[in-house]
């Protein structure tokens, strides 16, 4: 069996955002990074500060950054 250098298909990256302490916060959270291009859907748990982003293709970190910090958070890296 050889290892997969073929990135079609969806890529699915976990990110720590703080300061989500509800379901308000949560929708904010996904609202913005959905509307960054390529991406399919978005999970935003406030409990564990973790956002599950789906997208075609890897997505650029300043732009999750940029996303997060308008809705109001910080990204605190990739979890």
């Amino acid at each position: 069996m050889t290892a997969q250098t073929d990135t079609t298909g969806p890529v699915t990256t976990v990110y720590k955002v703080t300061g989500m302490s509800c379901g308000h916060c949560e929708g904010s959270v996904s609202g913005e990074i959905s509307q960054i291009p390529g991406v399919s859907s978005v999970k935003a748990v406030a409990s564990t500060g973790e956002v599950t982003v789906v997208s075609e293709a890897p997505l650029d970190e300043e732009a999750v950054r940029a996303a997060v910090d308008e809705a109001g958070f910080e990204l605190a890296g990739q979890a």
